[in-house]
């Protein structure tokens, strides 16, 4: 079994295995809950009562649940870098524009699919986090990390600030793709509008 990251935002980190398996049923309870009722009218009490935990264990992990949004957040973007991770095994070393679609396409899954990504997805679309915090920092970073030696760079700081605004301006086009197209799905030309944007940006650094 592979180590887990764990979400800063906890109380107390689970040691045995019964303990991490209730954190991912609250997790999980939480994201469900959070498609169906919205963040406003989210309680811990409704996330324990599907989790099927006392209030008390939602408690021992969570002071509160922006808290618990925002171990949402850090576990969404744990597992949007293991899909990356994945997909980069399939692309040829220095293919930069199959690794950016890569980056987009796994983005775009998992706000099609995974439960309260919509509303939480890294900590941008509520206030989870420290106030003043910066959800696309970490997530430009995190990329960085992951692609730098895939595409044969040096993770300088340089690198760090293409990722960043690469992740800014995606990030506020498919936000306008899915206020403009079918309710969970996003508008098509402009998803697509967004990754010739990306590979025209992306070019300057990585031809």
């Amino acid at each position: 079994m592979k180590p887990v990251s764990l979400p800063t935002s906890l109380r107390r980190a689970p040691v045995q295995r019964r303990s991490a398996e209730r954190l991912t049923r609250i997790l999980d309870a939480c994201a469900e809950l959070l498609d169906e009722v919205g963040y406003d009218d989210l309680s811990t009490r409704a996330v324990a009562e599907r989790a099927g935990v006392p209030i008390g264990s939602v408690y021992r992990f969570f002071s509160n649940k922006r808290a618990m949004a925002d171990a949402l957040a850090q576990r969404n973007l744990e597992h949007y870098a293991e899909r990356i991770t994945e997909r980069l095994t399939a692309i040829p070393a220095g293919d930069w524009r199959s690794a950016m679609d890569a980056v987009l396409d796994e983005y775009l899954a998992m706000k099609r699919t995974a439960p309260g990504f919509s509303l939480v997805d890294f900590g941008n679309q509520i206030p989870v986090g420290t106030r003043g915090g910066e959800p696309n920092h970490r997530v430009a970073d995190r990329l960085t990390d992951l692609l730098a030696a895939h595409l044969g760079r040096d993770p300088d700081e340089a690198l760090r600030r293409t990722f960043l605004v690469a992740v800014e301006s995606a990030d506020a086009l498919v936000q306008l793709a899915f206020r403009l197209g079918p309710p969970g799905c996003g508008d098509e030309r402009v998803i697509e509008e967004t990754r010739e944007l990306l590979r025209a940006y992306l070019a300057r650094t990585f031809d």
